[in-house]
Formats: structure tokens, C-alpha cells, sequence
């Protein structure tokens, strides 16, 4: 067999470092794909040339047993047991929490007796001072019917090649094993429970168990605050309104930096050819378009730095147990708060993360509120409409307001999932288990490797979005006039603005007018669209002397409608805000939407999202004119 044909699986409880274990072994060169069939993620990479010849390593998703109660479990006990296109893994790393080893040996036992052939990699080995008397590894190998067992300390690396080398010696390419399927009853079940806390009073020392006690009770005190059912959520609110401030004012000097370069490069590109329409398509469309989006890579690259940090902290896991008990009341649990927690990096992964949850009716619910809280590509429009609002305020105020409307998608969904809740005739409730970590410092490697990788993905994402839409609103707002020297009257003749007009009447009662319009239909292709398509219809300049923001917010504040009304004001930006926290504009969430629930949920959920938020928004922005907010 060759590289392409197996994977090695890593296999094991959520929380076991598994993923940590993952990213040491094949660094950065990874590729995270769907399960085919599926819309469950997995990661498969080849392991690092440093520590010899490559071996391909499959990260399965996490699962507390073979015998699956959950879509996500499902998935891990196929990948191993018959994937579609690798077949049976030939052998099998149990990853094994050193702090909960009776918990984590269960489906080490499982592996063993379907037939696979097991290497077993400790973790969380660095809690531990002594590691000559930590576990007792002999023994334990011999308990274990003699497989191979390996430390890792998941902060330093240690132990990486040591695994890799037991790997290559294990493995036998030509020999598929005689794997089956378990059928276990709750009764064996209990019997594989009782063996491994056998087998965990024999391996481990006195002085392991100290610390795994001490440890324990480290964390037992800081949960008494974080887990109290007041305190515990005001820290919470802290701590999530501290993440999404930062969002606004700790990049705010990388996103100057960022389109002060785009600003320069398009006058470069101007200067280098002043009237050919390579230039022009190259500076005010591509250059304008990528530019004003990737001015806000900063901040959603800090939305996933805090979101990964939660996670590998422990404090992702305490959070889903605090919001258990609130989510109750609208038909939900503790279970649904890591997809809703993941919808404001992206919503697509967060419906996907989704089918952890085993009651169909608590995951419809979850599903159909996801696209309410608001992603990371709804910051760049949210970013450059409250620097609209705040140009003369600092940026603080800004990063609070930004705050408030994260709180404020979180409040809506909340009250949609309770009125669906109540109407709601499918039945379903299923009990929320989660085993919380001990605490411990994340590692600040692997967090910059993981935000960095998700930032990448987002990206990649967007880009081909950006560019056709750039192209599309370039070859719009240039042609058929496209000789004309002067950019306004060029623009105001143009295919964007005869379309842009036809249409405007159903944008005026929202406050905006045909650009506004134009605008908000390319963004239904990909939220962040938007911020692209209005800099080139502004008819955005690019100019050394400032920055491209700076720019489009000079345009936006002189913008005239055809009854010479300003275009922007409080009250239109307000309600452009409105718009975009409750409209779907997002075909990448509808198609998984689609995927996971059927095509009327999606259809239903795309029409009721989009009418509503446009009713809310007429009626917000009308509310405000009559009394007096311009």
C-alpha cells in the first residue's frame, strides 16, 4: 500500500489532546476535508520529514466509545472501521488522557477487541513532575494484552519521534486486520468501566496519583467561581465582551497598515499606466475590492485566536456547562453551545459541528437559529459601518458598540429559538454529558497555528468570491462609458447604475438608494461582498495620502441621493446593521443548511430571514425618521 491508499487514525475522547497530538506530528502540511458522504470534518497529513519518513495520519473526530450515539461518533467509528475510500486503518493510535485514565482506557479496551492493532499514546503527561514515576507503562502495556505505549508531552513535542518510530515498527502495509464491528451492551460496557479503574489503581504511583489529585482540586477551586450560576455567567459576559473589544482596537493598527498598502499599490499601478483599462481594472476593481477586505483579516484572525484559546484552555467545556441551564428554558442544552460559540467564526462549520447532537429536535433548533449570531464575515461590513458612526469617537466606543451587537445576534437567536420552542411540535430531549478538563495554559504555538489555519481557510473561502464579484462590479460601473475621463459622470451612467435605479425603490424605504442596493445583492453571494462591491461603486480612488477606509469613508459621508438627501446617515447605517445581524446572505450556509436538514428547511429558513430582517429594517429606520434621528 502506498501513502494514499491508508492512514494511521488517532483515536479518542474529546479533550485528550488528540488534535494537539495531530498538529505535533504532521506540523503545518494538513488538509482538513469532509468524510465522504458526510459533512463531518477530518484532517489527514503526512508526519514530519524531521522525524523520518512520512506516514499519513488521519485526526478521526472525537468519540467517547465504539458504539456510537451521536452523528460525529458515527463518523469516527466508520473512518476506522470502513472508510470509503482508505478501507480498514491498519493500525490504530488510542489516545489516552493520563488525568482520566479510567474514562479514556474504555475505548482503548474497545479497539482491542474489534480486532485493530493499537498503539497507545499517553497525553497530558506534562501535569506530572516525575515522568520515570508517573505511570507505571510496563504494567500497563502488559494489562493491555502487550501493545506499545508512548508519553507525549503535548506542550514541548516530547515523544513525537518515539511514537513515529513505534509506528513504522508496528505497522505492516500488506496486512489489512480482521476488524468487527462491537455490539456491546450496557452490561459490557459497565465490565470495560470496572476493568479500567483496575487497571488504573495498579499503574498508578502514589505520587502520580498526588498530583492528579492535587490537580483535580486546583481545578475544582477556580470552578467554584467560574462555574457558579451567578458569578460564573458574569465572568462569562466579561470575558466574551473583553474578546469581541479587543476585536475593534487591538487590530486597528495592523488594518491601517494593511490598507495603506493597498492604497499605495493602486496608485502605483495607476501611475504605471494612467489610462488603460488594464489599470483601472487592476486598481479600482481588484485592488479596491481585495484591499477593503482584507483590511479586516486582523480582526477576524483575533476572533479565532480567542475562540481556540477557549477551547485548548478547558474553559470552552465549563462555558457549555454554565449556558446549559439558560439554553433549557428555549428548548436547548449545554450541547448546543459549541456550534453556536463556532457560528461566530463561520456558520458552516458550526451546522456541521451541529450533528453532535443527538436529539433531532434540540439540532433543528440549533440549525436554524446558527445563521442569527454573527459571523466573522459580517465584521468587515459591521467594522466599516461603525467607524462610520465613530469617526470622530475613539475606537473604545466602537469596540463596545461592536460588543453590543455580538450580545445582541446572541439575543435574537435566543428569542427565536424560544418562540420555535414553544410551537414546535417535533418531540426530542436529550440529556447534556460533558466531561470538563482540567484546567491548563494553552500553547501558544499551537493556538497561532490553528487561528493562522482557520483565518487561511476563511480566506480561501472568500477569495474566489471577491475576485468574480470584483470583476462583475468593475465591468458594471465602468462600461459602456468606460472612455469617459471623469469617474462620477462615468459611474452615474453606467450598466450598475441603470440596474441599481430599477431597483432602488425597494432600497428606499430602508435609507439607502441604488448603490446601497447594489451592494447588498452581491453580498447575498458572501456577506463580506459587500464592503468590495460599495467601495467600487463609490467610486473609490486610491490616494498615497490616505488610507483606503479613510477613502470609502469620505465617500459614504458625501454620498447624495437623487433628492440630494444624504445616503448614509445614523438612522440608514443603523438599519443596514439590523439588516445584515438577521438577513441570510450566505449561500455556503444555506447549501449546508440544505445538506443537513432538507430543502425546505433551507428554502424556509433563506425567505423567513431575509423578509424579516427587511421589515425590521424599513421599520427601524422609518421609527427613527419620525422622530427625528436623521
Amino acid at each position: 500500500m502506498t501513502v494514499d491508499e491508508y492512514a494511521i487514525a488517532l483515536v479518542g475522547s474529546p479533550n485528550s489532546g488528540k488534535t494537539t497530538l495531530f498538529n505535533w506530528l504532521t506540523g503545518s502540511k494538513f488538509k482538513t476535508v469532509n468524510y465522504p458522504g458526510a459533512t463531518v470534518e477530518y484532517s489527514i497529513g503526512l508526519s514530519q520529514a524531521r522525524y523520518g519518513e512520512a506516514l499519513p495520519i488521519m485526526d478521526t473526530p472525537g468519540t467517547y466509545s465504539l458504539v456510537a450515539k451521536s452523528p460525529d461518533e458515527s463518523i469516527a467509528v466508520q473512518a476506522i472501521f470502513e472508510h470509503k475510500t482508505l478501507g480498514a486503518c491498519p493500525l490504530v493510535v488510542s489516545v489516552v488522557d493520563s488525568t482520566h485514565l479510567v474514562r479514556h482506557l474504555l475505548v482503548t479496551q474497545q479497539l482491542i477487541q474489534a480486532g485493530f492493532k493499537v498503539v497507545v499514546a499517553l497525553t497530558m503527561t506534562d501535569l506530572f513532575r516525575a515522568q520515570a514515576k508517573r505511570i507505571n507503562l510496563a504494567k500497563l502495556s502488559q494489562l493491555l494484552g502487550g501493545i506499545s505505549i508512548v508519553e507525549i508531552n503535548g506542550k514541548l513535542g516530547g515523544g513525537i519521534g518515539e511514537l513515529l518510530s513505534v509506528l513504522r515498527s508496528e505497522l505492516i502495509l500488506n496486512q489489512r486486520p480482521k476488524v468487527e464491528k462491537l455490539n456491546w451492551s450496557d452490561v459490557d460496557t459497565e465490565k470495560a468501566h470496572r476493568r479500567a479503574s483496575e487497571i488504573s489503581e495498579l499503574v498508578i504511583e502514589n505520587d502520580a496519583k498526588k498530583l492528579i489529585r492535587d490537580a483535580a482540586k486546583e481545578t475544582a477551586k477556580l470552578d467554584q467561581i467560574l462555574l457558579h450560576p451567578f458569578f460564573g455567567l458574569v465572568i462569562f459576559f466579561l470575558v466574551m465582551g473583553t474578546l469581541f473589544t479587543s476585536i475593534f482596537w487591538l487590530a486597528k493598527p495592523l488594518m491601517n497598515f494593511i490598507s495603506d498598502g493597498f492604497a499605495y499599490a493602486g496608485q502605483l499601478v495607476l501611475t504605471a499606466a494612467p489610462n488603460s483599462l488594464w489599470s483601472s481594472f487592476l486598481s479600482d476593481g481588484l485592488l479596491t475590492s481585495v484591499g477593503s477586505v482584507l483590511t479586516f483579516v486582523p480582526q477576524i484572525f483575533i476572533l479565532f485566536v480567542g475562540i481556540i484559546t477557549f477551547e485548548d484552555s478547558g474553559y470552552l467545556a465549563r462555558a457549555a456547562t454554565l449556558i446549559d441551564k439558560p439554553f433549557s428554558k428555549i428548548g436547548l442544552n449545554g450541547r448546543s453551545f459549541v456550534p453556536i460559540l463556532s457560528a461566530y467564526a463561520c456558520a458552516v462549520p458550526a451546522m456541521m459541528a451541529a450533528r453532535t447532537i443527538n436529539s433531532k429536535r434540540e439540532r433543528w433548533i440549533t440549525l436554524l437559529i446558527i445563521p442569527l449570531l454573527s459571523c466573522s464575515a459580517r465584521l468587515p461590513v459591521y467594522s466599516l459601518l461603525l467607524s462610520f458612526l465613530f469617526q470622530k469617537d475613539s475606537s473604545l466606543k466602537a469596540g463596545l458598540a461592536l460588543t453590543a451587537i455580538y450580545f445582541a445576534s446572541l439575543g435574537v437567536s435566543v428569542l427565536v429559538a424560544g418562540i420555535v420552542n414553544r410551537f414546535l411540535k417535533m418531540q426530542g430531549q436529550s440529556l447534556f454529558m460533558l466531561e470538563l478538563p482540567i484546567y491548563r495554559m494553552p500553547r501558544f504555538q499551537n493556538v497561532f497555528h490553528a487561528a493562522i489555519s482557520r483565518t487561511y481557510s476563511y480566506l480561501r473561502k472568500a477569495g474566489p468570491a471577491i475576485f468574480c464579484f470584483a470583476l462583475i462590479m468593475w465591468f458594471l460601473t465602468t462600461f459602456p462609458k468606460y472612455d469617459v475621463e471623469n469617474k462620477v459622470e462615468r459611474l452615474s451612467a453606467s450598466y450598475a447604475a441603470h440596474i441599481g435605479k430599477a431597483i432602488e425603490p425597494v432600497f428606499t424605504p430602508m435609507g439607502g438608494d441604488w448603490r446601497t442596493g447594489v451592494s447588498l445583492i452581491t453580498a447575498f453571494a458572501a456577506r463580506e461582498v459587500f464592503v468590495s462591491s460599495l467601495a467600487v461603486v463609490m467610486g473609490v480612488t486610491e490616494d498615497t495620502k490616505t488610507s483606503q477606509q479613510e477613502n470609502l469613508l469620505k465617500k459614504m459621508s458625501g454620498a447624495r441621493n437623487q433628492q440630494g438627501q444624504p445616503v448614509f446617515t445614523s438612522a440608514s447605517v443603523l438599519g443596514l446593521m439590523l439588516f445584515f445581524m438577521i438577513a441570510l446572505q450566505c449561500l455556503s450556509t444555506s447549501s449546508v443548511a440544505m445538506r443537513e436538514s432538507g430543502f425546505r428547511f433551507a428554502l424556509g429558513q433563506l425567505v423567513a430571514f431575509n423578509i424579516i430582517a427587511y421589515v425590521l429594517t424599513v421599520i427601524l429606520v422609518q421609527g427613527l425618521h419620525l422622530i427625528g434621528v436623521s
